[in-house]
């Protein structure tokens, strides 16, 4: 049977590393599950896997698209699923490695994402002229129960849930518990890294933004700039890019900004670790107390197979 291995953790965990190393001892393949390792050009703040770190190791779904688009789940889930069956179906070994826990899990779960609907277009209209209020509002009389978990802030999530409701009469959250029923199309084998000693996972952190901005982070952000992206495209509303934009715009000083992507990044790994403490599949393995982290990972394998 082919393999497939998921290799999650929070950021500055290792991630690449072991993904790299399971590759080559497994006859593998990485696939990309990053949000942001998905634009063109934005390769220093994104932590992107240099060639030397790839180490001839195939990976896929880096720099894919344009950071003046929009890259939706959807859309990762499309392209990657794709990838997963050739290297499949090539009897590669798969290594499903990255930090974006949603993107993970929606392809693991194998969802589906339905195509941009009239409703939506037209609660998008009504949100550019009335505000989102108005559509919030609309969502509070049809769906209160979801209203009440949604901030105004959170406008996709607002025009998706009352898209659906508009379109079968039923609330998103039924529609959810559904798809969660489904047993997933994927049964990987799971790996997450991370170290016991929340302090040195933060201190790991703190030394990464230092070296981003030695590899010229600053730099990158003025040359995405300078192509014309605008400053509130959504790839710049990543951790270590809408820092430095303020920067740029005189908001911050850069030693500002140095500390606000630290303690983003910081929070972001706390988010993340969440996140993967909810799914009991995960063999974690403790940076601090694992000296080999890859022979780990192989005996915890254990020439165990999945589909």
């Amino acid at each position: 049977m082919n393999q497939i291995i998921c290799v999650a953790g929070p950021t500055a965990s290792g991630k690449t590393a072991l993904a790299v190393g399971l590759a080559k001892a497994l006859d593998g393949e990485v696939l990309s599950c990053d949000s942001m390792q998905v634009y063109r050009g934005m390769d220093i703040g994104t932590a992107k896997p240099t060639a030397a770190e790839m180490d001839g190791v195939v990976h896929h779904m880096l720099s894919v698209a344009d950071p003046g688009e929009e890259f939706s789940v959807s859309r990762y889930v499309t392209m990657a699923d794709e990838i997963l069956q050739d290297i499949l179906a090539r009897g590669k070994t798969a290594l499903i490695t990255g930090g974006t826990g949603l993107y993970m899990d929606s392809l693991v779960q194998g969802r589906e994402f339905a195509p941009p609907s009239a409703e939506r277009a037209l609660l998008e209209q009504a949100a550019r002229e009335k505000g989102i209020g108005f559509v919030y509002d609309m969502l509070l009389d049809a769906d209160p129960e979801t209203a009440a978990r949604l901030h105004l802030s959170d406008q996709k999530r607002i025009i998706r849930a009352m898209e659906v409701f508009l379109q079968t009469g039923l609330p998103i959250s039924y529609h959810n518990a559904q798809t969660r029923r489904k047993p997933p199309k994927y049964r990987p084998f799971w790996l997450a890294l991370t170290y016991g000693d929340r302090a040195e996972l933060y201190r790991r952190i703190d030394a990464r933004v230092d070296q981003m901005f030695a590899q010229g982070l600053v730099e990158e952000v003025t040359r995405l700039l300078q192509t014309g992206i605008p400053d509130r495209a959504t790839a710049l509303q990543a951790i270590g890019y809408k820092e430095i934009v303020r920067a740029l715009r005189g908001e911050l000083t850069l030693d500002q900004a140095r500390l606000a992507i630290q303690q983003g990044s910081r929070r972001y790994a706390k988010r993340q670790l969440t996140w993967l403490r909810r799914n009991d599949q995960i063999h974690w393995i403790l940076r601090d107390e694992t000296p080999d982290p890859l022979a780990a990972a192989l005996a915890l394998l254990g020439g165990k197979k999945t589909t």
